[in-house]
């Protein structure tokens, strides 16, 4: 439950369609909801932060993952799991029917039940090359699960700098846009360069042996001379989208009411 799912169940309150009792049990049931011997989900953090706690998949075993997915859709809340391997992501369908799997970014995602509501504010994704995809994709998944809506930018890396000039009139149209990329890194001060919104950098593993995994990449975005650059941690393209997404929720807010 978020605030928008708050307020929808005082006005059922309000309306007698749900009695006070139930709707002071459905709040007093959300704090820390434990799952078994092996989690506590933190069940308010869509009130508190404006989405539900997401779950990073890595090193947890399938059935751990089914266990924490099946407590969300409970809960009525939105699930994102990061990082899934393929054997989890059967295990969370088997929990959220009406989720789905994205191999390419290594997610799963499902909306919270009932509850489909508009996207407010812009993110960009934009990639240097197509093997950034990935990352890319984690970020637009992130930002979607936050409720941003997301636009798109790929291959625009700086070795051929007009493909990335030929998109820049739609990345001004952006509240706040994600810039991935590897090799030598250079593509969020361009992109900065060019645009008057907050840029979030992700180095990505992407390169030959003096890359260093993406560190190469990760020391040039931390030098970068564009004042509108941030950045996040290697390949964490999840991080660069959900707080690219606070970012452009919070800018809509400022132009129309919620």
């Amino acid at each position: 439950m978020d605030a928008h799912g708050l307020a929808e169940l005082l006005a059922q309150v309000q309306a007698g369609t749900v009695s006070p009792e139930s709707a002071a049990q459905r709040i007093q049931s959300l704090p820390l909801q434990a799952v078994g011997a092996f989690a506590q989900l933190d069940g308010e953090r869509a009130l508190r932060a404006g989405a539900s706690e997401v779950i990073f998949g890595e090193r947890k075993t399938p059935e751990q993952v089914g266990q924490l997915v099946a407590r969300l859709v409970q809960l009525g809340q939105a699930v994102l799991v990061t990082r899934i391997a393929p054997e989890a992501a059967a295990r969370a369908l088997e929990s959220a029917p009406h989720g789905e799997h994205d191999p390419i970014s290594r997610t799963f995602s499902a909306p919270a039940p009932g509850a489909e509501r508009p996207a407010r504010g812009k993110v960009a994704v934009v990639c240097a090359g197509t093997t950034d995809i990935p990352v890319a994709e984690e970020a637009c998944r992130a930002a979607a699960f936050v409720g941003a809506e997301v636009l798109r930018v790929y291959d625009v890396g700086v070795s051929g700098l007009h493909r990335l000039l030929r998109r820049a009139e739609e990345l001004r149209g952006c509240d706040a846009v994600v810039v991935c990329a590897g090799m030598e890194g250079a593509l969020p001060s361009v992109v900065a360069g060019l645009l008057p919104r907050p840029v979030l950098a992700v180095p990505t593993s992407v390169g030959y042996g003096a890359s260093f995994g993406g560190l190469a990449a990760l020391l040039t975005m931390l030098n970068s001379c564009a004042a509108n650059v941030s950045v996040v941690n290697i390949d964490n393209g999840f991080s660069a989208g959900y707080t690219a997404a606070l970012i452009a929720r919070q800018s809509a807010s400022g132009r129309s009411p919620e």
